[in-house]
């Protein structure tokens, strides 16, 4: 058993020095606070786009960082309280459903990742981001293609995004039951439709979306 763990924590460590490429190059380079940026929350029903600015430190050692969406829910929450506990900044952005109606996900996408860098405690020299580029920002950015499974940094801002939305989501789950939100997050289950057809949209939900504009009253 001994052997096998030790096998297993040289295989966490190979996976995590292998996502950290990007980073240890920026360091190397003399950008010592890069940013890894990500957002969540981009095809849901209802609920707000929320996403994650995450700078951590050259000696960060959390294991098992990946894309939010390959990391079962229990592992999603252990990691991002792993992931704050060692961060040197943490900032989170949200959009919320009427700014999402009024303009338009993709830009609501955008407009999270910006309230996100803002929102972190220290100010970035770089920032890494998933599949985009932040418009008019004066920080160096490199956008990375399928970055929240190949950068830890973005791969890191991805679950902590993905836990700061599912725990909202459980909140309106609350204030407004009958929907599953803290079942499906908002998302186009069957279960979530259903609900939908039956209650009628919720102030929550986005009314832009064709599924929630289906039900909504002529005008």
């Amino acid at each position: 058993m001994k052997g096998r763990g030790g096998k297993l924590q040289r295989k966490w460590k190979r996976d995590r020095e292998r996502k950290l490429f990007t980073e240890r190059a920026l360091w190397g380079a003399g950008f010592a606070l890069v940013a890894g940026v990500d957002e969540v929350g981009m095809g849901p029903l209802a609920g707000p786009v929320i996403a994650a600015a995450v700078v951590l430190p050259v000696d960060i050692s959390v294991d098992g960082v990946a894309d939010s969406k390959t990391v079962p829910k229990a592992k999603r929450e252990t990691l991002a309280d792993q992931i704050a506990a060692s961060a040197l900044g943490i900032g989170i952005g949200m959009v919320d459903v009427d700014e999402i109606d009024a303009i338009n996900i993709y830009q609501a996408g955008l407009l999270a990742m910006r309230r996100a860098v803002e929102a972190l405690p220290v100010a970035p020299n770089h920032l890494l981001i998933d599949s985009r580029r932040i418009p008019d920002c004066t920080i160096q950015q490199t956008c990375v293609d399928d970055g929240d499974a190949t950068v830890y940094s973005i791969a890191a801002a991805s679950i902590v995004a993905k836990v700061h939305r599912d725990r909202l989501m459980r909140e309106l789950d609350e204030r407004y039951p009958g929907y599953g939100f803290a079942a499906h997050a908002g998302y186009a289950t069957a279960a979530h439709l259903s609900a939908l057809k039956s209650l009628g949209p919720s102030p929550v939900h986005r009314r832009s979306f064709a599924p929630v504009r289906a039900l909504l009253p002529a005008v």
